[in-house]
C-alpha cells in the first residue's frame, strides 16, 4: 500500500467499484421499459454512461495507486471494455434520438 493511502481508502474504493459495476446495467434494465419515452430513456442511457465512466476512473486509480494488488494488464483491458461500452451506449442514444425525431415528423 502506498504511504499516502490508508486501508480505509482502499476498501472504500472497492465498495465504490462494486456499486458502479452493478449500476450501469441496472440503469439500462430499468430504463428499457421507458425506451419509447425520449426524455426518460435518454436519462437512463446518460446515467449508465456516467457509471461506466466512473468505473474507468476507479480502474485507473487501482492501476496507478495499487498496482501491487491488481493485475495491471487486466485492469487496462477492463478499462478498454468500459470505454467501448460508453461508445456503444452513445451510439445507441443517438440512434434513439434519431428514431424519436423521425417519429415526430
Amino acid at each position: 500500500m502506498s504511504p499516502f493511502t490508508t486501508r480505509e481508502e482502499k476498501y472504500d474504493l472497492v465498495d465504490q467499484m462494486k456499486r458502479a459495476s452493478k449500476s450501469a446495467p441496472a440503469q439500462l434494465a430499468e430504463g428499457f421499459t421507458k425506451r419509447y419515452e425520449k426524455k426518460h430513456w435518454h436519462r437512463y442511457l446518460q446515467d449508465s454512461m456516467g457509471e461506466a465512466n466512473e468505473m474507468i476512473h476507479h480502474l485507473s486509480v487501482c492501476i496507478d495507486i495499487y498496482p501491487q494488488f491488481v493485475d495491471v494488464t487486466i485492469g487496462k483491458e477492463t478499462m478498454d471494455l468500459y470505454e467501448l461500452s460508453c461508445k456503444q451506449l452513445s451510439k445507441l442514444d443517438q440512434s434513439w434520438q434519431d428514431f424519436h425525431n423521425n417519429r415526430s415528423k
